[in-house]
């Protein structure tokens, strides 16, 4: 069993985000105010964006699927430790505003990050990591000494 911290601020955080990202988009502040105003803090750590995350499970393992994109896979790190993966990087910031034609910046960038906690069934010493047009595709196998083992039943 996994002991998850409980952290009764997230929630609130990402819907004032949310929100705050709606009314920048809609009321034209430029891409420098908006990231002070939604960035979050995640055990002391700025946050500027939270890219989507697709999980699934395998009858072998577990899938996570993350978009990424303009994110450099050298600044995307990837952790596992006590059965918390973590997902950070950054998105560097392309377009300075009011300059080269553009009259708006609507693309968020900055810092990321993203935590899961896997089960005990994971084999943290296997991850894999691997991005393509984007998409970063964490492959996490499970143990084999977990996964059922058929038996087969013989007439008699």
């Amino acid at each position: 069993m996994s002991v998850l911290h409980y952290q009764p601020w997230n929630l609130v955080n990402r819907l004032q985000r949310d929100i705050e990202r709606t009314f920048t988009r809609e009321f034209g502040a430029n891409n420098a105010d908006a990231r002070v105003n939604t960035a979050a803090d995640i055990d002391n750590q700025r946050v500027d964006w939270t890219p989507s995350v697709d999980v699934r499970e395998t009858q072998d393992g577990f899938v996570l699927t993350a978009d990424v994109p303009g994110v450099n896979p050298k600044d995307i790190e990837v952790t596992m430790e006590n059965g918390l993966l973590t997902i950070r990087g950054t998105r560097p910031n392309d377009a300075p505003a009011e300059q080269n034609g553009y009259a708006r910046v609507e693309r968020t960038t900055g810092r990321f990050l993203r935590r899961f906690t896997l089960p005990e069934s994971a084999n943290a010493e296997a991850v894999t990591a691997k991005t393509n047009h984007g998409v970063l595709t964490l492959t996490i196998p499970k143990r084999a000494e977990v996964q059922p083992r058929r038996i087969e039943v013989q007439a008699a």
